[in-house]
């Protein structure tokens, strides 16, 4: 991830079928500081995501198919089903803990750098 204070590395998991978008981070009670969730949807759309059985609180980072965010939504409520959706249609959704994306500055526009986006070798 780079953005205007810098660059900054997640590891984590990727979300790549219809079966693990589903189960995302439902029902885990933590995250590790650092860690996220990759959501490929494997073509650019507009998403929309919640929160159902999902125990901690996140920041979402939609991203478009180039790798850029997109919008942020910022500390989402742990169990809500009410819709998280994108502001343009995206290619893919990274989940990090709440408070990551203002503790990074993470911001529309910061690039996002993964294999998923072409812009790594």
């Amino acid at each position: 991830m780079v953005t205007t204070k810098g660059r900054f590395l997640f590891t984590g998991e990727v979300a790549g079928t219809e079966a693990q978008r589903q189960q995302g981070l439902q029902n885990r009670k933590s995250l590790a500081a650092g860690a996220g969730m990759l959501f490929d949807f494997k073509r650019v759309q507009p998403v929309a995501m919640w929160m159902k059985n999902t125990l901690i609180p996140l920041d979402m980072l939609f991203i478009d198919g180039a790798g850029r965010v997109v919008n942020v939504a910022e500390n989402t409520v742990p169990l809500s089903l009410a819709t998280i959706p994108s502001a343009a249609p995206v290619r893919a959704v990274l989940e990090i803990n709440a408070g990551s994306a203002r503790r990074l500055g993470i911001r529309p526009g910061d690039q996002v750098l993964h294999a998923i986006f072409g812009n790594v070798r």
